[in-house]
């Protein structure tokens, strides 16, 4: 519990982060684990207690606040903000809190707080991350905590994965946060600084985790621009501080982080890196050009090796020497021997391990990069080190100047500057045990308010792409003659399109969601729930959308969920069956996966699981060994989230003494 801040601190920077324990290797991890399994479970047991204690008390409250007049309430919550902004929380003023929160919501958008939502709220408020079955309605959990907290005069900042679902929670809440007395603000993409000003000085702030980084990078670098802070004092005397009025963020106070597991684990792989166009000149475009030639001359183990696993090359000895012979007459920029092998090894990392359609988009003549964890478009970010240009040399694109870093945060050094947050999400239980190492968060899994209806059909294997495509169309044509509605879930945006070929083929209407068409996810979405309606999606229809079914839908057996292929991370692959049997709706889910999928391609056992994968045990030995790849991937993702912390913290402790560092 956390008390209220007699006066906001106008600096961007909150306090210092917790730093892992300083223990060697494994021991480290193992005495952390045992160390926090113990934690939980203590304070699992005192927060259970007072879980059970707060819900009853704000079970009494419910008819004493129901006969009260609109007059009467609003001055019960004058009364409580009154007494929170001075004595700050405990769990009995927390049960009043939302106990008026809840009949507000009632009354304001006709919608009441389930004992699970209020269950969820709770343990927010405690600075865990709730698992919350999909369907439970995170989104209105989340105004609990956000709510009681701006009553108390803490700004809050509630955290989304992409600006739709920003949108979309800020306007559906909004009529409660202003019946409330509170403001409400949404930051997107395209907002000048003085509108994100005005915004970010809301008491509750819906943003996306990439805009609020990026926002705090920002203010980082006029910070390390202001004059010392001696200076800085003096002209705040003279009413005359400009930094004061040129900040965006008033601090990092308290964060409510929604899809918890995406942001701090699916996107906490690469830093947030804020960038300035570098100097650069008309040779550029040639140079790549050449690059990309001679890598394509290359032949792999005899010229160089692939580290697919790091997505990385390297060049043997014959490699280096066959560069130095094709680069011998082509100008002064491939006169340096390391500058020439780094621009080759970039060159055979875009032809290698970059795919169209896959990892970016060309779309106006440009490269936009694909979220590979949501599946949408990310139209302002580029890769360094010349990657992004070398792609676009390879595309035909236009070229853009390169990119010189100016300042960068990862997603775990950032959240931890935060005084206090929570989050929330459906899939957390997976990595349970790196929010604890990392984020010293427990969590907290929360009851359903109805039981799960979801029916899991037998997984099947195919043998080749060709006969894995055939049985999607069969079991979608079999669904849509029921009248039910058929969700696809895909990989890639390339993987989708081939979908949607091979049922257009068959005479099915489709309807295709990927990057091509972020700008129509909400239409698109909105129509997913309509009885013979077949949608077609990369992972952007797994994180936050509600397809919400008509009734002939949920009478015919509601939602079928189709998965094509296993995602990067199991957790992914339970979002998207989230989409079904959502709140004690039926529904149904299976999955088809093939032979050629990235899992098993290169095991040498392929060709003969490929004749075997006909019988029953054929078919679940083939998924087993898919799903272990799966493990073995997430767990060289964990290893470098992990390897990007301690990088982070290693240049945060070098650059300490520096008065930039972030």
């Amino acid at each position: 519990m956390f008390e209220a801040p007699t006066r906001a601190p106008s600096s961007v920077l909150a306090r210092p982060e917790k730093s892992l324990p300083k223990l060697p290797g494994w021991y480290e991890q193992w005495l952390h684990r045992l160390y926090g399994r113990g934690r939980r479970w203590f304070s699992h047991c005192l927060g259970d207690r007072q879980l059970a204690r707060g819900l009853q008390a704000i079970r009494a409250q419910d008819a004493e606040l129901a006969s009260l007049s609109q007059p009467q309430l609003n001055e019960r919550l004058a009364q409580l903000r009154a007494c929170l902004l001075v004595k700050g929380y405990n769990p009995q003023r927390q049960a009043d809190a939302f106990a008026l929160i809840r009949e507000f919501s009632g009354r304001v958008l006709g919608m009441r707080h389930f004992d699970s939502q209020l269950s969820g709220g709770w343990h927010l408020m405690r600075g865990c991350i709730a698992e919350m079955a999909t369907g439970e309605g995170k989104t209105l959990t989340a105004t609990l905590p956000a709510a009681a907290a701006a009553l108390a005069g803490i700004p809050v900042h509630v955290v989304t994965v992409n600006e739709y679902l920003s949108s979309r929670d800020c306007d559906e809440m909004s009529p409660l946060y202003q019946a409330l007395g509170l403001t409400v603000g949404c930051i997107h993409s395209g907002m000048t600084p003085a509108e994100r000003r005005q915004v970010y000085a809301c008491d509750i702030v819906y943003c996306t985790n990439h805009e609020l980084v990026f926002d705090y990078l920002k203010d980082y670098l006029l910070i390390r621009e202001t004059p010392e802070p001696t200076h800085r004092y003096s002209e705040r005397l003279k009413g005359n501080d400009r930094l004061d009025q040129e900040l965006m963020l008033r601090g990092l106070h308290f964060a409510i982080i929604d899809e918890a597991d995406s942001v701090c684990m699916d996107e906490a792989r690469t830093p947030l890196i804020i960038s300035a166009a570098s100097a650069g000149n008309g040779a550029e475009q040639q140079l790549y050009l050449e690059a990309l030639e001679i890598a394509n001359q290359l032949q792999v183990q005899a010229d160089y090796t692939r580290y697919d696993r790091m997505k990385a090359v390297e060049l043997t000895d014959s490699g280096e020497r066959r560069v130095d012979r094709l680069s011998a007459n082509l100008g002064p920029y491939w006169v340096g021997r390391v500058r020439r092998y780094e621009l080759v090894r970039q060159a055979l990392t875009a032809c290698l391990y970059f795919e169209r359609d896959r990892h970016y988009l060309v779309r106006d003549n440009k490269i936009q990069i694909i979220d590979e964890h949501t599946g949408r478009v990310m139209p302002d970010r580029s890769w360094e080190r010349g990657l992004h240009q070398m792609l676009e040399v390879k595309e035909g694109c236009a070229l853009t100047s390169g990119r010189e870093t100016l300042a960068k945060v990862s997603y775990q050094r950032f959240f931890r500057r935060y005084r206090f947050f929570a989050g929330m999400t459906g899939t957390a239980h997976e990595v349970r045990h790196e929010f604890w190492d990392i984020y010293d968060k427990p969590v907290v899994k929360v009851k359903t308010h109805h039981p799960l209806k979801r029916r899991r059909f037998p997984n099947r294997l195919f043998a080749t792409r060709t006969q894995q495509l055939k049985a999607i169309a069969d079991s979608a044509r079999q669904q849509w003659q029921q009248g039910r509605a058929v969700l696809i879930g895909t990989t890639t945006v390339g993987a989708s399109e081939q979908v949607a070929a091979a049922l257009q083929a068959e005479g099915l209407p489709v309807q295709l969601l990927n990057a091509k068409q972020d700008d129509q996810e909400a239409e698109i979405i909105a129509q997913a729930g309509q009885s013979g309606r077949i949608t077609i999606a990369t992972s952007m229809a797994g994180r936050g959308t509600d397809i919400k079914l008509q009734p002939q839908v949920e009478q015919c057996g509601g939602l079928h969920v189709i998965l094509c292929a296993l995602q990067d991370a199991g957790r992914i692959d339970r979002q998207l069956e989230g989409r079904c049997a959502r709140f004690g709706d039926p529904g149904s889910v299976e999955l088809m996966v093939s032979l050629d999928d990235q899992w098993l391609q290169d095991a040498w056992y392929r060709p003969w699981l490929a004749q075997v994968c006909g019988s029953g045990w054929g078919q679940r030995l083939g998924v087993w060994l898919m799903r272990r790849a799966q493990r073995r991937l997430e767990r060289r993702h964990q290893r470098v989230r992990y390897q990007l912390l301690k990088t982070d913290e290693q240049q945060g402790e070098t650059l300490a003494f520096t008065r930039g560092s972030l």
